[in-house]
């Protein structure tokens, strides 16, 4: 097992700027290599050709061959006097018959190694070969010409110009060959290095952002480089990351202080009704007035206990698979009716009905129709909580608007607190207003009053509203139908709690 981990990291691949340089290196020396092979072989061959042209230019004439005065008067081969040769040529003369005569030629090379026989060399007329020497490592190259009377000689120039030539240029090449890629080497890693310094800088970047601060951002990002583009996408990645990282620290924060308001909020009530049960127990000799006050505020209390976990699991439902009738809403009708209900529990408040953009109330016909597509159960829900809240939080006689009326365009603007998103701008929406002319908020407390369990009164007390879960059901409806709930409050001048839902596509 250890021998296979050991191969395995044999195995792995080195480092980016190992192979930058290294595959450089290995293209340069293929270039260089192909580029000395073929001017090699061109030398070589216009060497070659050189020598092969000497040869074939070289002709003895008839009159250097000498005869004899026999009848049969075969030629021989010319006397050493009678013809002057080039310092380098050898001549080798074969008779009639095929048999070395004699050779012509000197110097101290030795010379071209011939058999005796011209049958032997396997060489035609006018084609050139290469033989070697006598002795030592020379070579030659040979011709084989015809002479009178069916005679031939054999032109030979030795190769060591040649050779000399070529073994020179071989290690020539091998030389330049050796200071190319250790100068291309050394070039590359310079090179290499210079243009992985953004990314050298992005490591140590990152480096400091895991170790320290998510804050920090990478320098490099320069969208004309690959690395310039990958710094910028890796900094709208931790920039995503960052945020998520801070959503999820505020939706732990905000769980935890679901879970403390949640357990206050049940701790209060179940303490009552165990004092009062203990109470009862412990006290037989209670007068029935008493026994009945007990019974009352145990009663009391258990329902308190009932809607608050009744106001629990809907919002859980909300939450997870709300469950909404679709039909066409009137929402002028919805807010009559609302209003008509909160009429009998108004504790002198003057609630009015009146179009959207008003701030007084209207007659009737100048209520336009606003239409859309939802849950008519779970509206009226919605309309009911905001009247209750204006009615519990603003003092007696305080007058309370409703507004209700289509209009068109988008619903994010400056004032104006909602824990969902903006509708699309220039679409076509359904606006109804629960206004007041009560204390309003402070901005701290219109950035909360739609969390769960928040109250503005500090001492968290019934007296003063219910459980702080009103706001955040009535939230959580309008965004399931399309829409969201905001709030423009202004402190001493009232607050105006606002629900925008998509008009019904059937509505001119």
């Amino acid at each position: 097992m250890i021998r296979r981990i050991r191969l395995r990291a044999a195995k792995r691949p080195g480092s980016l700027r190992s192979r930058l340089v290294w595959g450089a290196a290995l293209l340069a020396a293929v270039a260089v290599l192909a580029a000395q092979t073929i001017g090699f072989l061109v030398l070589r061959s216009w060497l070659l050709n050189r020598v092969d042209q000497q040869l074939d230019d070289f002709v003895l004439p008839r009159q250097a061959f000498a005869r004899d005065v026999d009848p049969e008067r075969v030629p021989r081969p010319p006397n050493p006097g009678s013809v002057t040769l080039p310092s380098d040529f050898r001549l080798t003369f074969f008779d009639a018959a095929g048999h070395k005569r004699g050779i012509l030629g000197g110097g101290k090379a030795p010379g071209p190694d011939l058999p005796g026989s011209v049958g032997r060399l396997h060489l035609a007329d006018g084609r050139p070969a290469t033989v070697a020497a006598v002795s030592g490592d020379g070579r030659w190259r040979i011709q084989k010409k015809a002479a009178p009377g069916h005679t031939s000689y054999v032109v030979a120039l030795p190769l060591d110009t040649f050779d000399g030539a070529t073994s020179k240029l071989l290690w020539l090449n091998a030389i330049v060959l050796a200071a190319t890629l250790t100068g291309l080497i050394a070039l590359s890693r310079w090179v290499v290095r210079i243009g992985l310094l953004p990314l050298t800088r992005m490591e140590r970047s990152a480096q400091d952002i895991t170790v320290s601060d998510l804050s920090l951002r990478l320098p490099d990002t320069d969208p004309r480089t690959e690395t310039g583009r990958l710094g910028t996408v890796l900094n709208t990645m931790l920039e995503r990351l960052e945020q998520a990282l801070r959503e999820r620290e505020s939706s732990e924060a905000r769980l935890r202080r679901f879970v403390a308001d949640a357990g206050h909020e049940l701790r209060t009530p179940l303490t009552s009704i165990q004092g009062f049960a203990e109470l009862a127990l412990r006290h037989e000799g209670q007068s029935s007035a008493e026994r009945r006050e007990a019974d009352r505020l145990i009663v009391q209390n258990a329902e308190q206990i009932s809607l608050l976990v009744d106001d629990l699991l809907l919002l859980a439902k909300l939450d997870k698979e709300p469950d909404y009738r679709s039909e066409r809403v009137d929402l002028l009708s919805v807010a009559a009716d609302s209003v008509s209900a909160a009429a009998h529990q108004s504790h002198g408040h003057p609630i009015r009905l009146g179009a959207l953009g008003t701030g007084a109330a209207s007659e009737e016909e100048d209520l336009e129709l606003a239409e859309t597509t939802g849950d008519p159960h779970r509206l009226r829900q919605v309309v009911g909580n905001l009247l209750s809240n204006a009615l519990t939080h603003t003092p007696p006689g305080t007058r309370v608007d409703v507004r209700v009326g289509p209009a068109t365009g988008g619903t994010d603007r400056p004032g104006r607190t909602s824990p969902s998103p903006p509708l699309r701008e220039g679409a076509r929406i359904c606006v109804l207003e629960v206004a007041d002319h009560g204390p309003g908020l402070s901005p701290e407390a219109a950035e909360r009053v739609f969390e769960r369990f928040y109250r503005v009164d500090p001492s968290r007390s019934h007296d003063h509203g219910g459980s702080g879960l009103g706001l955040a059901i009535a939230s959580a409806i309008a965004q399931g139908h399309g829409g969201r709930l905001e709030l423009e409050t202004v402190m001493g001048r009232g607050s105006v709690f606002r629900i925008v839902l998509p008009a019904d596509s059937g509505t001119p």
